[in-house]
Order: structure tokens, then sequence, then C-alpha cells
């Protein structure tokens, strides 16, 4: 019976096979509007695809062709052909602004570029894209059924670019020991907490700042210390002001002493 069973399968999919074949050979466009629609319906985009293609610039023009559009730049999605489906997305919003799937394609346009954003360390041209292309489908429709999902992902984004710009600013000031940058340092994690005044990051990025002034200072050549423990008390204040907690921070502390033992040999020197 099993065996039956596999038997009815396979002839049943050689058939299926042939069919498609068949349709893909003819010049029955109706016929091959049938068959995409029914391999779009079951799920099968890759096939659905192959077949649209063929009759997509024959029904220009012809009722039929805004559902077919539709179903065809779908196929790019699902298949995961993201560049080529924003393309065509944004094609059918152009062409069809008051179709009740516009929103659904709009979004979808800017969500290509979404699944193309790639992992924070490599170049994010992508995510840049993305954040225009969402914050543009937001402005355009504002009461959106979409507008939850496409401020969630804009904030995803948001929030790989603001990793990205921390760790390159951070680099400088942990790259070394022989090689760091502490005055690119404090002017990168300036420019990132002036970019990202929120950023979950504040506290780290403020402290290695800090650091960074300390850095400078403890290891200055005499004329230059005075001005630069300044500078790095400034910071000291400023992040024991924002977070409070961190004077309870053990290194922070001796860091903060080291910087007051040397105002006060300065002063000293001085007398």
């Amino acid at each position: 019976m099993k065996n039956f069973i596999y038997i009815l399968i396979i002839a049943f999919s050689i058939n299926s096979c042939s069919e498609y074949q068949k349709v893909l050979k003819s010049e029955d466009i109706a016929a091959k509007f049938k068959l995409g629609t029914e391999l779009f319906e079951a799920g099968k985009f890759g096939k659905a695809n192959r077949v649209f293609v063929q009759i997509v610039p024959k029904y220009r023009g012809k009722p039929q062709a805004q559902k077919l559009m539709y179903m065809y730049c779908r196929t790019f999605y699902e298949t995961k052909d993201y560049y080529t489906a924003n393309y065509q997305m944004e094609r059918f919003v152009d062409a069809y602004p008051k179709s009740e799937k516009v929103q659904e394609i709009a979004f979808l346009a800017a969500k290509s570029y979404y699944e193309l954003s790639p992992l924070f360390s490599k170049d994010q041209t992508e995510t840049v894209e993305a954040l225009d292309k969402f914050q543009l489908f937001i402005n355009t429709y504002p009461q959106s059924e979409y507008l939850d999902e496409a401020n969630l992902l804009v904030r995803e984004l948001d929030n790989k670019l603001e990793e990205k710009a921390f760790k390159i600013a951070l680099q400088y000031n942990l790259t070394g020991p022989f090689h760091r940058d502490y005055n690119s340092a404090i002017t990168a994690l300036d420019n990132f907490l002036v970019e990202f005044p929120g950023s979950s990051y504040k506290q780290e990025a403020m402290y290695y700042k800090f650091d960074s002034a300390y850095q400078l200072a403890v290891n200055s050549v005499a004329w230059k210390q005075t001005e630069r423990t300044e500078k790095a008390m400034s910071y000291y204040n400023s992040l024991v002001y924002a977070f409070p907690e961190t004077k309870d921070n053990e290194d922070i502390q001796k860091m903060y002493e080291a910087l007051k033992s040397i105002q006060t040999n300065s002063k000293t020197t001085k007398s």
C-alpha cells in the first residue's frame, strides 16, 4: 500500500512538472497567468516568478496588470532577491498609488533594504538606505497598519548605526597599548555623544572619554600636565554627575585620586 502511494506521488509530481514546462513553453498568456497565480498562492514563489517574467510585458495596460505586478514583485521579496524586490515594489507604488495593496508593498519595499542591512561591523550603506526608505514610508502613510513594525525596525537599524559609531570611537582608546590615540578618542567620543545623546552606550562613552583624558594627563610632559589634568577632572565631574553610581567604581576613584595628586603636586611646585 505504501509503495502504491509513493508511486502515485511520483506520478503526480512528474505530471505537475511536465504541465509546468508545457505552460512555460506555450504562447498562451492566460494559461501562464492562471498557473503563475496558482503557484504564488501555493507559496511556490520561485516557479511563479519564472512564469510571471514571461508575461509581465504582455499585460501592461490590461485590467489584470495590477494583480500581476503585485504578485510579481512579491515573488522577488519571498525568494530573497531584495534589491530587485525594492526596485519592482517602488515601481508598483508609483504605478498604482490608489491600490489597496500599496501600503503593504511600500512597507515591503523599505523592509527589503532592512533585510540587506549587514552586521554592524560592516559597511552600513544599506542600513542608511533602509532608514531613509522607512522614514519616507512613515511620512507618507502615518496611519498605516504597518507603522508599529516600521518604527520597531527603524529603532533596530538606529541601534546598529549607534553600535558601529561607538565601536569606532572606542578603538582609538583601546588599540595599543603603544598605538593608542587618546586625543582622537576624546574627539570621536565627543562626536558620538553629540550624535547619539540618548544612547545606551552613553555611560561607557563618557567613561572612556574620561579615561582617554586621564591617560593623556598622567603620561604628559610637565608643561602640558596641568591643563590636561584640569580637562580630565572636568570629564570626571561630568561622568559622575550624569551617572552618580560611578563614584562607587574603584578604578575610577583611583584615577580621580591620581589626578588630584597631580594637581596638589603642581600647586606645591609653584609655591
